[in-house]
């Protein structure tokens, strides 16, 4: 209660604006194209967005993608350990696979467990990030419950000049990692591209004790789970006279996880996110502009087992692997039906692939979907309509809709309503996992799960200072849970409630850049009680109270700043009987600019080495100390 009423104090003395000092013109009012599939500023997306440039990245100096969205309005994290380790994203209170994530406008994430490794995407390579919370499944189709979350990697501008860029950075846990990359363009061509690595030694995940170690990861093994990533990113892209635009994208990720672990499951993972796509854009008419997109993702996972079990000595030796492939294409049309008034429409194909040594009774399906959006202003009012038919070979047709309207007041103050339906697609796992010893382990007949939300907002922008407040409510039908007694075997059965109120707001005043979130949720189990024993209990690992925030101030050269963020208590089973306590962590950071070009970087993480866990019986980071050397040529 303290932890909401303070955070509730100090937003109400505004929090920040999402840039440094120099960028705040547009900070207020940046563009995006996530909500809408089309290059909208945030006030007519209609919807509760959060932006982070790259400039917001190097200011708060976060150790992973985890470290800097965790506290954002909506969005928390699960990590079973430290850099690297299996982590879970809830956004609103949805499951781990409600939320859709793009990484340069294609789809990525496993097509066997339905969730997408961010905890492998290298921080380093990150432009830009856009999140827009609030179902989106009209215009994206499957899994868009929680909302989406696009990943821009980092490239170069037209007309840039050649920029090289080196970062090299050491830490706690015998950490180390650099980068170095290669940018520029001229008046029409841009281009980027980097590498990177990290290493550390890390520490056990898994809180050890005999009794302990069979509840969390059912074995005792007290060594370091350390962590290696190699990776690598490219983009390129040409724009001519008249418009028409040619791009190309690409990612890879490699990474080796050691975890605590058995024979049976391994104890090191070897982990690749690959990631390709290509862009073209043209305008057959002054009124029609054509975009089409072509992409693949990968999801590459192979383990090993080496050491002893139960006196036994085994070699290093794979115990398994699972990859997933995603081929992707689009062809979208926006046509300027009037000034203020645009139609688009579209088809988006899909096919996912799985090659596991699981042996799944079914590897490979296909789903189209058709969607329509028709956005206008009249006056001061806005309003957006959206639909989208996904026909798939494995649960047919399904229909998704969203409907928002919006009206703009003076001195930038705006209020906004919507309504949509989404879904989530089962996974290769409910729907093909092969029987275990003769018994079932998939359910085949398993429905999509559909949701229903509804949301209000109000939000103001007006020279230094912004806010906003938006109250949500979700219906889940058709939950798929896992039932013990009948062999855990997949079953739609469930229903769940989330409310929520989520609050941002920021100031920029005198040097002083001061953020603030604060998210209240109550995402509920609402099932039938007969045929759900755990009706009427909280969702697993979400807490109902969040805050983060920011304080950062520059004296010239020197920066320096700070992060709180605090969470109230969740518990770790769908039964409620695995209390995850409450916690709250402080990052400390400064940076100095020693010339134009280089500066240095230091971060303080968990500064009160604090203990908490997000999974149960896993440990998270203590105080954790990081020390970064930067060359950027547009760093000051």
């Amino acid at each position: 209660m303290k932890m909401t009423l303070l955070a509730a104090a100090l937003l109400s003395c505004l929090a920040t604006a999402h840039a440094a000092e120099q960028d705040r013109a547009s900070a207020l009012d940046p563009v995006v194209v996530t909500a809408t599939r089309t290059a909208v500023t945030a006030d007519d997306a209609l919807s509760s967005v959060t932006v982070i440039t790259r400039a917001d990245i190097q200011r708060l100096q976060p150790a992973s993608l985890i470290d800097l969205l965790t506290g954002l309005p909506g969005i928390n994290f699960t990590q079973s350990g430290g850099i690297g380790q299996q982590s879970s994203l809830f956004v609103r209170g949805t499951n781990s696979d409600h939320t859709l994530v793009l990484v340069d406008g294609v789809r990525i994430g496993s097509v066997t467990a339905g969730l997408a490794s961010l905890e492998q995407i290298p921080v380093e390579q990150i432009e830009r990030i856009e999140i827009v919370r609030g179902p989106r499944s009209s215009l994206y189709g499957a899994d868009a419950i929680g909302g989406v979350i696009q990943i821009f990697t980092r490239h170069g501008q037209p007309g840039g000049g050649i920029a090289p860029s080196l970062s090299v950075t050491a830490g706690s846990h015998g950490l180390f990692g650099s980068e170095a990359g290669l940018s520029g363009g001229d008046a029409h061509a841009w281009y980027n591209l980097s590498l990177g690595g990290e290493y550390t030694s890390g520490f056990p995940g898994c809180r050890m004790g005999a009794a302990e170690a069979m509840a969390g990861c059912f074995v005792d093994d007290p060594r370091n789970d350390a962590y290696r990533n190699w990776n690598g990113a490219a983009n390129a892209g040409y724009r001519w006279d008249n418009g028409t635009e040619l791009a190309f994208t690409w990612l890879r990720s490699k990474n080796d996880v050691e975890y605590a672990g058995s024979p049976y499951g391994g104890n090191d993972a070897v982990n690749e996110q690959r990631v390709a796509g290509a862009r073209m854009s043209f305008s057959p008419l002054a009124a029609w502009k054509v975009t089409l997109n072509a992409g693949q993702s990968r999801d590459l996972a192979t383990t090993y087992y080496q050491g002893t079990y139960y006196g036994t000595y085994y070699p290093w030796a794979q115990t398994g692997y699972s990859n997933s492939r995603r081929n992707q294409a689009s062809w979208q049309n926006d046509i300027a039906l009037a000034p203020d008034q645009l139609l688009t429409v579209g088809v988006d194909w899909q096919q996912e692939q799985v090659d596991s040594s699981t042996g799944y009774l079914a590897s490979r399906r296909n789903d189209t979907g058709a969607y329509a959006q028709y956005q206008g202003s009249f006056g001061r009012n806005e309003v957006q309509f959206s639909a989208r038919r996904d026909h798939d070979q494995q649960y047919g047709d399904h229909d998704t809709g969203a409907a928002a309207w919006g009206y703009h007041f003076d001195h930038g103050l705006r209020v906004y309503a919507s309504y949509g339906t989404a879904f989530h697609a089962p996974t290769f796992n409910d729907l093909y996992y092969p029987p275990y010893y003769g018994i079932p382990s998939a359910n085949p007949d398993l429905k999509p799960e559909k949701s229903r939300s509804a949301e209000i907002g109000v939000a103001q922008q007006s020279g230094a200072w912004n806010w906003g407040l938006s109250a949500y409510q979700t219906r889940i039908d058709d939950l798929i849970l896992l039932d013990p007694s009948q062999n855990y075997v997949p079953f739609n059965v469930s229903k769940a409630r989330i409310r929520g109120l989520e609050g941002q707001a920021g100031a920029n005043l005198d040097g002083w850049q001061l953020q603030g979130y604060l998210t209240l949720q109550q995402p509920k189990d609402v099932g039938n009680a007969t045929a759900d024993a755990n009706s009427g209990n909280l969702l697993p690992r979400r807490p109902e109270r969040m805050a983060r925030i920011d304080l950062d101030r520059r004296f010239d050269a020197l920066g320096l700043g700070a992060t709180w963020y605090a969470a109230g208590h969740s518990y770790d089973d769908a039964a409620n009987t695995h209390r995850l306590g409450g916690y709250s962590t402080l990052a400390l950071r400064a940076s100095w600019h020693f010339t134009p070009e280089w500066q240095v970087e230091a971060r303080l993480a968990n500064a009160f080495d604090r203990h908490y866990e997000t999974v149960y019986y896993f440990n998270q980071p203590g105080r954790s100390w990081y020390l970064t050397l930067r060359y950027s040529p547009a760093a000051h």
